[in-house]
């Protein structure tokens, strides 16, 4: 395959695809609109807080991170549905592990949360 040269317009373009996948993750995984719900809480909680840069720099880590697997999971699942739409035991292992990850980046997101914001109430007690 030949590759294309660089070119603005198709770069922008690429910019619209993955916004598009944003909107539609939002759209179609309800999952995906409770870690929006939850990240926008730990962002005003965040500035609230008054958080320095590297708790900022942590929580927007884990944030990214929960969004990433959330991401990759939906892309499996749509893939595996499209591969063979009737029930298989490989294509469901798969949808468990990638819904594993975005179980595991949940958790690891909580526990980074915790451990930035339980801190900062009790000073407030």
């Amino acid at each position: 395959m030949a590759q294309k040269k660089f070119s603005l317009k198709s770069r922008l373009e690429s910019f619209r695809f993955a916004l598009n996948g944003l909107l539609l993750l939002l759209k179609n995984e309800h999952n995906s609109r409770i870690h929006i719900l939850a990240a926008i809480i730990a962002i005003v909680m965040g500035i609230i807080m008054k958080l320095d840069h590297y708790e900022w720099s942590l929580l927007i880590i884990v944030i990214g991170a929960v969004f990433l697997t959330e991401l990759l999971n939906s892309s499996i699942e749509s893939l595996a549905d499209l591969i063979d739409p009737e029930w298989n035991e490989l294509i469901m292992r798969a949808k468990d592990y990638s819904a594993a990850a975005v179980l595991i980046s949940a958790i690891v997101a909580i526990v980074v949360g915790g451990l930035i914001f339980i801190p900062k109430f009790l000073d407030l007690i």
